[in-house]
């Protein structure tokens, strides 16, 4: 007899995991409500002395990391962090797996300036949030967006802040690494600043890229490659760069 086939119900979440799903969610919504205000305080009192606003970004790492910390069924650990060495100025690239990653990358409490797509800017509250932080966004596929997003980053690195981006340009479906583009390689050469690598595993089983049904218990990692300086990217143009840099997230990942 031929093997029996899954049915659709077969996959379903349980109503637990749905019930758990709603209450994080719920939560997201209601606690963004009660801290944006702080931010805003904040903001407002640290503008005169903070231009980096190094004050407001912790504030916002401590807000986004309490959705890892609270939640019973995801472990975070973080790897490496001794290679994000303070007070150094870095591109530092991760791969994208889930909305997750942007929450977990928080967890590390350093000072960077994220790179993000245009949308998120325009969700209410967390994109007045990002918008205070000044981070920097992005219409992908369009070539001026592009551009100013790339002069908006010298400028940044140039002011001692690092910047954090998403080489893959979107999330995986798969799971699998996407090829790289070549912008934030491209700033690193033209700045002589040095490329951080950060590998994210297990954000995609999570919370997958379709939907936003939490997928049960998972282990979560954060892992900080050492840094790639200046003297040690290869000779030639911004995406031979890439390709290095992506070669050490396949070994990373096992995709090698």
């Amino acid at each position: 007899m031929p093997d029996r086939q899954e049915s659709p119900q077969d996959t379903r979440p349980t109503l637990g995991v749905r019930l758990q799903s709603v209450a994080f969610w719920t939560f997201l919504v209601l606690s963004s409500f009660a801290l944006f205000p702080l931010c805003l305080i904040v903001w407002l009192l640290t503008l005169p002395f903070d231009r980096k606003g190094v004050v407001l970004h912790k504030l916002t790492c401590f807000w986004a990391s309490l959705y890892t910390w609270l939640n019973p069924v995801w472990r975070v650990t973080l790897r490496g962090l001794q290679h994000f060495r303070r007070g150094v100025t870095y591109v530092i690239t991760s791969n994208h797996q889930s909305l997750l990653d942007i929450l977990v990358l928080f967890r590390l409490f350093r000072h960077f300036k994220w790179v993000a797509k245009i949308e998120v800017f325009r969700i209410p509250i967390v994109g007045w949030n990002m918008s205070l932080n000044r981070y920097i966004a992005l219409r992908r596929g369009d070539a001026a967006s592009i551009g100013t997003m790339l002069e908006k980053c010298r400028k940044t690195l140039a002011s001692g802040s690092s910047i954090m981006m998403f080489p893959e340009g979107s999330r995986s479906k798969n799971g699998k690494l996407r090829p790289f583009k070549h912008g934030a390689f491209t700033l690193a050469k033209e700045l002589g600043v040095s490329v951080l690598p950060i590998v994210l595993r297990g954000t995609g089983r999570a919370l997958p890229k379709a939907g936003l049904v939490l997928q049960g218990r998972h282990t979560i990692s954060v892992e900080v490659l050492p840094e790639i300086k200046p003297e040690d990217f290869p000779e030639g143009p911004a995406p031979l760069l890439a390709e290095k840099v992506r070669g050490l997230f396949c070994r990373a990942l096992g995709e090698a």
